[in-house]
């Protein structure tokens, strides 16, 4: 069963005096790219996350969030007075430098500068509560596992129609091929007709009709179109992280419909083929969010 690469895990991690919760959600990509927002109460475990997260989902754009939130009476915010007075310090000196007017109400300026608020909760943490924590990472990712799984067999059910539609449409082809042979030959011997001052040799005619006739011959796409198209579906079959080799296997599809469509050489033949094409698009835009 192939996997998204689109899911989200969703955990919230109770201790005594606070609430961690962890959000992990997965966007497509083509390589594994981790965008972490956490406390810095947790930030030497990063290096730790993110191997996790490689083993554990391969690829795909990540965004990690942890955050803190206070539980009791030790929740209760402070204003970090150093920190602010300093700021207040630098804004004042870059004013007078500048020549640019000081804010008319400083506390909503200053309030908003980082490490301004500072919740005693947050300055530290023990190994008892990172085991905990992590755990809560774990089972996010876990999580997120489930959703790209369900959304996998969504897309799956979906390849699998399309690339049953281009079989079928491939098998509508078989009908018009002796009548595409047929009107060919009858073209060309109807125009020599119309030319009655001309002579010709009719054994050598027949030898450059069957030459031509050759030249225009489909037999071998549509053996590699069905060999190709078996191909994606036993890879669809196969597991995850499919999705690269699966866009390659769709390129090779789609250069056999079109060799096909330019050497039918017949409308019918060429309306199945942009049949095909539609259906080979629409594979390929699923296939940018399969693992």
């Amino acid at each position: 069963m192939i996997q998204s690469m689109t899911g989200f895990g969703k955990v919230t991690a109770e201790l005594p005096s606070k609430k961690v919760t962890i959000e992990i959600k997965s966007l497509n990509s083509k390589q594994l790219d981790v965008y972490m927002r956490i406390s810095h109460v947790y930030r030497d475990k990063e290096m730790q996350i993110r191997n996790e997260l490689l083993q554990a989902l391969e690829r795909g754009k990540i965004e990690v969030t942890i955050n803190i939130e206070g539980i009791g009476k030790e929740s209760a915010a402070k204003i970090n007075h150093p920190v602010l007075e300093s700021y207040f310090e630098q804004i004042k000196a870059i004013s007078e430098n500048l020549n640019i007017p000081v804010p008319d109400n400083w506390f909503p300026t200053l309030l908003r500068m980082p490490d301004v608020i500072k919740n005693d909760f947050t300055e530290h943490s023990d190994d008892e509560e990172w085991k905990t924590v992590h755990q809560a990472i774990q089972e996010a990712i876990r999580l997120l596992i489930d959703f790209r799984m369900q959304e996998g067999a969504k897309i799956q059910d979906f390849l699998e129609q399309k690339n049953a539609n281009i079989t079928a449409l491939l098998k509508q082809v078989e009908p018009y091929e002796n009548e595409r042979t047929e009107r060919l030959r009858h073209r060309i011997t109807e125009s020599l007709k119309k030319l009655p001052e001309v002579d010709y040799d009719s054994n050598r005619f027949e030898q450059e009709m069957i030459y031509y006739i050759e030249k225009l011959d489909i037999n071998e796409e549509k053996s590699r179109l069905e060999n190709h198209l078996q191909y994606f579906t036993d890879t669809l079959n196969n597991g995850s992280g499919q999705g690269k080799k699966l866009g390659f296997i769709a390129q090779e599809i789609g250069r056999e419909i079109n060799t096909l469509g330019s050497k039918s050489n017949h409308v019918e033949i060429q309306k199945l083929v942009v049949q095909m094409k539609d259906e080979l698009e629409q594979i390929k835009e699923q296939i940018l969010n399969v693992l």
